[in-house]
């Protein structure tokens, strides 16, 4: 009996392994797919504005989190500017934490990968493609706007910079869907965990 039970149990840890590994490859497939899809063809009008978007996020990043300080300071408002120290809070850590775990990944980056395939059109970047840094970056931004301000004419264009961000990452074919997807987890997580940590501690 006890022996029918292992063997049970061992057929149903194969079978998670296999399914796993069967997951995982066709989510590389199909990362693999959208990336070549998106990538191409060749449009250097739209891959020049695309350039441009991607690396918006260097700037998004101060102004947020100093607009939201400075909002708060003009109309004598210390709850906006705390929200304003919330936010380059939540998008240094959001960005730290990106940045370690590229290094734990190591994931290649899909021109790296598929060098006959892909195209790199982004020339200013490292070797590890998880999570996109970029990505996280935007949507990191754009959750700290969301909640200082809790008003849908500040979240809905946030969240839409944020979400063409991301898509400037595969068509310059440095990033894999799933990169964004670890990049949007990092960037919203860090928003509203300083959020609640801010309240937890605050009581506010």
């Amino acid at each position: 009996m006890v022996k029918i039970i292992s063997e049970k149990i061992m057929i149903q840890k194969l079978f998670l392994i296999f399914l796993f590994f069967t997951l995982g490859v066709r989510s590389q497939n199909l990362d693999f797919r959208i990336v070549r899809d998106l990538n191409k063809p060749i449009m250097p009008l739209w891959d020049k504005t695309m350039m441009g978007v991607s690396h918006s996020v260097y700037g998004a990043m101060p102004v947020v989190a100093g607009g939201v300080w400075l909002d708060g300071y003009i109309h004598k408002d210390e709850a906006m500017m705390r929200n304003g120290y919330k936010s380059a809070i939540a998008i240094t850590f959001a960005v730290a934490t990106s940045t370690g775990l590229k290094y734990l990944v190591n994931r290649k980056r899909p021109f790296a990968q598929y060098p006959g395939e892909i195209t790199q059109r982004d020339s200013h970047v490292g070797p590890f493609s998880f999570p996109s840094g970029h990505t996280t970056s935007a949507f990191a931004s754009a959750t700290a706007l969301s909640l200082s301000y809790k008003k849908w004419y500040v979240t809905v264009p946030a969240y839409i910079y944020a979400g063409f961000v991301g898509y400037s990452r595969m068509r310059l074919g440095v990033h894999y869907p799933t990169d964004l997807l670890g990049g949007i987890i990092i960037g919203v997580g860090a928003g509203f965990l300083t959020w609640q940590l801010d309240k937890a501690i605050n009581g506010k």
